[in-house]
């Protein structure tokens, strides 16, 4: 008798569990064989926020159209300027890529203080815009907001301070990086800008906890906060609106709440499909700041639960990449930097998601890499072309980076 060799595929037609088994793991296998290139990292930074910027551009085209028409006569100006911000960004994000860990350390206390600079220049010279006064105008229709490039000079400049000091005790790191802090989210709360105040302790936090600080004074700075958020939002009435609109949503649909109101519709029209790229009905004048703040539900509407749930794993992946950055480096800088950026994107990200499905109370930040503008989304390229400068400086992308060099060499001779 002939013995039959069989293979994984004929196996498989037989419904054998093991050869099933098989199939799945190849996969599974690959993704770790690629994830343990030195260079993963660094790409997976690049392809996870590109793949964010050219939804984002798209959603911003489809979101925007309707208000642009109204305000300049055309769909597509919102989305032009968008898409000059991207392009800026972009450049912006590669040139840093190619900066070394040195440079960004030692350009630090520049950009902090251009960072503080700026935030008092808003003070007196900026324009208010929806009862917060934390715009300064450029030129023609653009307009600069410090807030969101203080968020990047504290990155960069408290992991150059932490990672310099020769600290004994935790509170030896607390200097000088808390009090800088504070004065900061004092600086931003003047102008009224509550939701990057909040971004600032995050991203404060984030570094602190990276740097080792212990988890009681964690507890200490939440307790503060949770009393310096009170007494804020009982100082402003159009924050403690929106507390309570949060608290009873069905109180108010057509006050306060009607934003939120609409967005829960939005969600609730695109299923599991959506209703079509462009097809949305709610950004017609229903649902306000459709483009900004409340892009994500134009996406669950237009792009469905399919969509948003694509969102949330992009991000994700952005979130892994940065922090398995900030895991395995032994760079106390690079390590310091990945956190508070990481801080930083996924806070914001929380925050906006949050506060569209009606989790968290809305605090008027954008959706990092897909909301529309430039203030925020300069920032974060920069930050992120920081995070992949740090990803090539590690030993083993190094290596990686001189040997396909050496081989391309070789390869024109």
């Amino acid at each position: 008798m002939t013995d039959t060799v069989r293979t994984p595929a004929d196996a498989s037609q037989d419904g054998h569990p093991g050869a099933i088994s098989g199939l799945v793991k190849a996969p599974v296998a690959r993704v770790g064989e690629l994830l343990k290139h030195p260079m993963s990292t660094y790409y997976l930074l690049l392809g996870t926020t590109m793949l964010l910027l050219v939804l984002g551009l798209i959603m911003v085209l489809s979101a925007s159209s309707i208000e642009s028409f109204k305000v300049f006569g055309s769909a597509y100006t919102l989305a032009q300027r968008q898409f000059g911000f991207a392009i800026a960004g972009v450049i912006l994000m590669f040139i840093l890529s190619r900066a070394s860990v040195q440079f960004l350390r030692g350009t630090s206390v520049f950009v902090l203080g251009l960072a503080f600079l700026l935030l008092v220049a808003v003070l007196v010279i900026g324009v208010e815009v929806a009862g917060q006064r934390n715009w300064i105008d450029l030129f023609g229709p653009f307009r600069l907001q410090p807030s969101e490039f203080a968020k990047l000079a504290l990155v960069v400049w408290g992991a150059a301070v932490m990672s310099n000091r020769k600290a004994n005790t935790w509170r030896g790191l607390l200097l000088p990086i808390l009090p800088v802090a504070v004065v900061m989210m004092v600086l931003i709360l003047l102008e009224g800008d509550f939701g990057n105040t909040l971004m600032i302790a995050a991203i404060l936090c984030g570094m602190l906890f990276a740097a080792g600080v212990p988890m009681r004074f964690f507890a200490w700075f939440a307790g503060v906060g949770a009393l310096g958020i009170l007494l804020l939002t009982l100082a402003a009435p159009y924050r403690m609106e929106r507390f309570t609109s949060w608290l009873h949503p069905d109180a108010d649909k057509l006050g306060f709440s009607w934003q939120l109101t609409q967005g829960e519709y939005a969600f609730g029209t695109g299923g599991f499909w959506g209703v079509g790229l462009g097809a949305s009905r709610e950004k017609w004048g229903s649902l306000p700041e459709a483009h900004t703040d409340f892009i994500f539900p134009v996406i669950g509407e237009e792009l469905g639960l399919a969509g948003t749930v694509a969102v949330l794993i992009l991000f994700g992946l952005l979130a892994f990449a940065i922090f398995r950055l900030a895991a395995q480096t032994k760079d106390t800088f690079v390590r310091l930097v990945a956190a508070g950026v990481g801080s930083w994107i996924v806070f914001q990200a929380v925050l906006n998601i949050g506060a569209v499905l009606g989790l968290l109370p809305i605090t008027g930040v954008p959706l990092p890499l897909v909301s529309y503008g430039g203030s925020s989304l300069l920032p974060t390229l920069a930050a992120i072309g920081i995070l992949m400068a740090c990803a090539k400086a590690e030993p083993g992308a190094r290596r990686a980076l001189r040997r396909r060099s050496t081989a391309e060499a070789l390869r024109r001779r």
